[in-house]
């Protein structure tokens, strides 16, 4: 907050484009998961620099990272940032889930009397908003026409600069090593708790044998298994998005049981050379199916994914996934048994 702005509608908070302390910490703590979903700000209508009521009026999500991202880039312009209520969801996947629609941003209009704030009846859209955001049913229901800006924030400055035309670059959307591994953090610290559960199940069942139950069994099958879980989900939440232009394939389901597929191999040779083949082949399905799974994840957060798809993907990925894991399971309980 830097102060208020006194409007037609009475006082508008006045948000700095530098961010803070609390902001940076805020962005970490967000974007390693232990915010995630409560991490927004109210709705409604802000400004920046000293805005008029010819200034341009720009619509995001009340998601923070989403907010924070528009208004870093602001600096030197005077604006208006109109927040839509998203439940705290980013645009693309708010825009997906229809809580970035037509009806939402009309309402946010209509109750902050936009109206009255601005002489024009213009809002500029982010483009991940164009699924969610009908432009002609908007100028029905709230007067402003909607304009789609560029798909990066950090475009808008040269956005308004070209008379408010996007260029081809800025329609563009990538996908690069660094926006690939921004998403690697969320994805392990969410699994934690997936994680800390399959490592007691493979203690459990380790110590299961021919003497009925033996801890010693236990603990030293134990650490097999959990190695073989972590390595899951390294080859899974972390090989797949950096190696992902070069993994065969297309659906990540099976990128990610080729890469576990992989690095399960290098685990059994270095580390379980001495095991029994049923031990082996337990192992190596286990990692494939929990490299799989992970790597699913990643299947709505990229631009070559529709919800369709992931839809499509999750029924073909999860059957096998699924018989992966019964099977492994069955093939580490059963291995002390037949001495294979």
């Amino acid at each position: 907050m830097a102060g208020f702005l006194e409007t037609a509608v009475g006082a508008v908070p006045r948000v700095k484009t530098v961010l803070g302390f609390q902001d940076r910490l805020g962005t970490i703590r967000a974007r390693t998961g232990i915010i995630r979903n409560r991490y927004k700000v109210n709705p409604g209508l802000y400004g920046v620099g000293s805005p008029s009521p010819e200034s341009p009026v720009l619509v995001t999500a009340n998601y923070k990272l989403s907010f924070d991202a528009l208004r870093r880039e602001l600096t030197g312009l005077d604006g208006w940032i109109l927040v839509v209520d998203t439940r705290g969801i980013n645009v693309w996947c708010a825009a997906g889930k229809r809580t970035f629609s037509t009806d939402e941003v009309a309402r946010q209009v209509q109750q902050s009397g936009l109206e009255r704030v601005v002489s024009h009846r213009e809002v500029i859209l982010p483009q991940f908003a164009a699924i969610g955001v009908a432009l002609h049913e908007l100028k029905k229901q709230c007067g402003f026409k909607g304009v789609l800006g560029p798909i990066r924030a950090k475009d808008i400055p040269q956005f308004m600069r070209q008379n408010r035309k996007a260029d081809e670059s800025q329609r563009s959307v990538t996908f690069t090593l660094a926006e690939r591994l921004t998403l690697v953090p969320v994805e392990i610290t969410l699994i934690w708790k997936q994680f800390f559960l399959a490592a007691l199940v493979g203690f459990i069942l380790s110590g299961i044998g021919p003497d009925i139950y033996s801890p010693a069994a236990a603990w030293a099958r134990g650490w097999t298994a959990v190695g073989a879980t972590a390595l899951a989900i390294l080859t899974g939440a972390v090989a797949v998005p950096a190696l992902l232009p070069w993994i065969p394939g297309r659906q990540f389901w099976f990128k990610g049981a080729l890469t576990g597929a992989i690095g399960g191999m290098a685990y059994l040779l270095t580390l379980m050379a001495e095991a029994g083949l049923g031990e082996k082949i337990g192992i190596l399905l286990w990692i494939m199916a929990g490299s799989s799974y992970m790597a699913m994840n990643f299947t709505g957060a990229t631009p070559f994914t529709s919800l369709s798809g992931v839809e499509q993907e999750m029924r073909k990925g999860l059957p096998i996934q699924c018989g992966s894991v019964l099977l492994g399971l069955l093939l580490w309980i059963i291995a002390p048994f037949i001495g294979v």
